[in-house]
């Protein structure tokens, strides 16, 4: 199982997943390329999952 990013509203309401990623390093280092995007695209905020694992989140990509 790969490393991977669940999508959110600011509610919590899932609106995706990101690929998976060979690992938490690789997963960690395309969120911070890619929120600004996500943002654009309306994700609120992310979390983090190995496997199927929640490892952390929820964590907003607004400035705050």
């Amino acid at each position: 199982m790969g490393w991977s990013w669940t999508y959110e509203k600011a509610d919590g309401t899932p609106t995706g997943r990101s690929e998976e990623f060979e690992s938490r390093s690789d997963a960690e280092t395309w969120i911070g390329e890619a929120f600004g995007d996500l943002l654009d695209a309306g994700v609120d905020q992310v979390r983090l999952l190995d496997g199927e694992t929640e490892v952390y989140g929820p964590m907003g990509l607004a400035a705050e």
